[in-house]
């Protein structure tokens, strides 16, 4: 029992595992590795879960849009750091805040079934009734993410469009208590896990407002060496979702897009194909590429042996078909080669360019 990790002595003298968790403070943070301690908890009943809350960067900068703060792993850099010290075995994140490559000694060792990963409108209770198209002209529409408003922007030219910042319980505060946003914007998911699906008034349909790069979906990133931790979790591998999120995280990272510049993404798995619809837009959403692929993603039971042989876009899964999972990043990389070829490179410069300026 020598090495990293923690037991405990049960009151019938067993001796047991401690699994140590990492999680951001906020409220929608512990109900999400709350879920997935209690998938852990039906699989391995024997082992015993300790769950280590902290704060990080992106939870302590609330009056900056997190497009400015041009830190990439804004939410997960101190729960990292956690894992590199053996303070903590797992994390679990939103799939959507880890960037598409990890710090060396990091993988993504699970991607569970995804939620809704559309984005909801959530009007000022004085708008109850009233959509995104029938809100009164120059009405403010609060969001804090470039992709959702240049999107939005391009589809509804009547409304304004202004940053929010803070966790989901801020925002809504915000929304209710004061008279300056017509609305606000946020991920479906979010709002189902937290319970609060009756504020949901509108859910955008892609033609309105297409999805970031893993929304929806939780993961659980691990110490790449930690070999039994990372087979552990691997049974909490959704596979549809797993080709999805892949795919999606291989444009991203073909096209070197982050959270300052808007890129958006809409994935099917119908039968054994793939459907990849990636899009980058200009701040203004005036300028826009988009286009539509898609890749056989057969699930075989040629499943990898190595580890290394199946780390995909920081994702280790080594009990789904390794071929299907090269399908789905070739799939990513080949959309967005496409985009690049088109001039998309130039869209995200200028983006950035001009975001930085702000």
């Amino acid at each position: 029992m020598e090495g990293p990790f923690k037991y405990i002595r049960e009151g019938n003298g067993k001796v047991s595992r401690v699994i140590r968790m990492g999680t951001r403070k906020s409220q929608l943070a512990r109900i999400q590795t709350d879920s997935v301690a209690s998938r852990l908890k039906e699989l391995y009943p024997d082992v015993h879960l300790e769950i280590v809350a902290m704060s990080t960067i992106g939870d302590k900068i609330l009056d900056t849009a997190l497009s400015k703060i041009g830190e990439k792993s804004l939410f997960t850099k101190e729960l990292e750091n956690a894992l590199e010290r053996n303070e903590v075995d797992i994390v679990v994140h939103s799939l959507k805040d880890l960037p598409t490559s990890l710090p060396s000694g990091f993988t993504i060792g699970a991607i569970l079934q995804r939620e809704n990963p559309h984005d909801a409108v959530v009007l000022h209770p004085k708008n109850a009734g009233l959509t995104l198209d029938s809100l009164p002209e120059k009405s403010v529409i609060g969001t804090s993410s470039l992709r959702r408003a240049a999107q939005l922007k391009k589809r509804f030219p009547q409304l304004e469009f202004e940053n929010i910042r803070g966790n989901l319980n801020t925002r809504l505060k915000k929304l209710d208590e004061k008279d300056d946003y017509a609305a606000i914007i946020l991920a479906a998911a979010g709002l189902k896990r937290m319970g609060w699906e009756n504020r949901i008034s509108q859910i955008l349909s892609p033609e309105d407002c297409m999805y970031a790069v893993g929304q929806g979906a939780l993961a659980v990133e691990v110490r790449a060496q930690d070999r039994d931790i990372l087979e552990m979790v691997s049974v909490l591998h959704h596979p549809d979702t797993v080709l999805r999120c892949i795919s999606e995280r291989a444009f991203l990272k073909q096209l070197e897009g982050g959270c300052s510049v808007p890129v958006a993404v809409h994935t099917e798995v119908k039968g054994s194909m793939l459907y990849l619809t990636g899009a980058v837009y200009s701040l203004d959403g005036a300028d826009c590429l988009k286009d539509t692929m898609q890749m056989c993603v057969e699930i075989d039971n040629e499943v990898s042996e190595s580890a290394q042989e199946c780390v995909h876009v920081a994702v280790t899964a080594n009990n789904i078909s390794s071929s299907a999972l090269d399908a789905a990043e070739k799939l990513g990389m080949d959309l967005a080669n496409v985009l690049l070829n088109k001039g998309a490179k130039d869209i995200l410069t200028t983006a950035r360019k001009l975001n930085d300026a702000r």
